[in-house]
């Protein structure tokens, strides 16, 4: 089972950034995948995620409207895409994947997906 996700970076304020997760070994060709982030000094917050299938999404209040997220299905890799980046985005970003057999949803309906899998965190800094 792997997740590895994209290096972050240094972004100014109002910029873009995509980030990765390519995702291998689950018993799921696909398995739902989130994206979560954990800005210092506080608790790690969802922010999107994407369904099996890809036909499913969900994006937290905060990124609503300025992030996407899509998966390539040949490549098996989940994209974050952030527009309109804003210093409050800073933070330390995770990938997660649902690693059961029946690890199809990713949002349901008022709480997260069984993400037990977690890739290495990638920084991303919002900054000028």
């Amino acid at each position: 089972v792997q997740l590895q996700a994209s290096r972050g970076g240094l972004v100014q304020p109002g910029g873009s950034l995509r980030l990765s997760c390519a995702v291998s070994g689950f018993l799921l060709d696909r398995p739902a995948v989130g994206w979560f982030r954990q800005a210092p000094g506080k608790e790690r917050e969802g922010v999107s995620c994407i369904s099996s299938s890809g036909g499913s999404t969900y994006f937290a209040d905060s990124v609503k409207g300025r992030f996407t997220i899509s998966r390539d299905k040949a490549k098996n890799t989940v994209y974050l895409q952030m527009n309109s980046l804003k210093p409050e985005d800073t933070a330390v970003y995770y990938c997660a994947a649902d690693g059961s057999f029946s690890g199809t949803i990713c949002w349901y309906g008022n709480k997260w997906g069984n993400f037990d899998y977690w890739g290495q965190g990638t920084q991303v800094t919002v900054s000028s």
